[in-house]
């Protein structure tokens, strides 16, 4: 067996040279560009059963109960290789999320395992999303695991509600849904939630794109298909250029040179 093989899980001489060239269907495109969301399926781009394994190891979320997560701050360098910015908190203001526990507050968390950022596909896929959003380099890109498992009902946004992130490119991933009734996201035009724009339940490999400065976002809450055994849902979450100025004020004091996005 070959080394990368049983490093990686899969050979990596049988992906594409130029894995994001095609990464996206024009269709995606097309639909970010005329209606700020589209969705699409990754599995066929990645080994998800890999991916998957990620998620056992996930610290506690000090901030929320029965949620666990890693993040790190990513960018592109002018070769489009990516690169670990380093640590810096998450930040959101109360404009942006109305769960006490969250808001006007810095967040620190575990990077992202070293192991799973060296993976190609998972370069790949931030190499594909930033050019679907066309990022430049030196931008800074979070990038999350974030999830819930247990037994009865969770509100995986833990009182947020319909909300926005606070950035203009957003994405979320389906990475793992086991055992779980419930989790139907929706996207809405206003934050009343009285202009539904869209309702889908995502698979694992499903993954959704919105701008999210300009629509509205929630899911559903979460509890156990089957009674006699818990529920896990875990995703990956991306987002990139930032209008929330308590993340941006933030990311100025940790990284003076990334190229920040400035809302007029």
């Amino acid at each position: 067996m070959k080394l990368d093989t049983l490093k990686y899980g899969f050979d990596t001489a049988t992906m594409p040279l130029d894995p994001v060239a095609d990464y996206w269907a024009p269709e995606v495109t097309r639909a970010l560009r005329q209606q700020d969301w589209a969705q699409a399926e990754v599995r066929s781009r990645l080994d998800l059963e890999a991916w998957q394994a990620f998620t056992q190891d996930l610290p506690r979320d000090p901030y929320v109960n029965r949620r666990w997560k890693r993040m790190s701050w990513l960018t592109l360098d002018e070769r489009s290789d990516v690169l670990d910015m380093g640590p810096c908190p998450m930040a959101q203001g109360g404009a942006f999320n109305d769960a006490e526990s969250m808001a006007d507050r810095l967040r620190y968390y575990e990077p992202l395992a070293p192991e799973f950022m060296a993976r190609p596909d998972v370069k790949a896929f931030v190499r594909a999303w930033a050019r679907l959003w066309q990022l430049r380099p030196s931008e800074p890109i979070l990038m999350q695991i974030t999830g819930v498992r247990g037994e009865g009902m969770v509100d995986p946004l833990q009182g947020q509600g319909i909300h926005a992130d606070g950035c203009q490119a957003l994405s979320v991933m389906v990475v793992s849904r086991a055992n779980v009734a419930g989790a139907e996201n929706h996207l809405y035009a206003d934050k009343a939630g009285t202009r539904s724009l869209s309702d889908t339940t995502l698979a694992p490999g499903d993954i959704l794109h919105l701008r999210d400065d300009r629509l509205f976002h929630s899911v559903d809450a979460i509890t156990q298909q089957d009674d006699g055994a818990p529920f896990e849902r875990f995703v990956i979450i991306i987002n990139s250029r930032f209008v929330d100025e308590f993340q941006n004020r933030i990311l100025r004091r940790h990284f003076p040179d990334a190229i920040l996005h400035e809302p007029r």
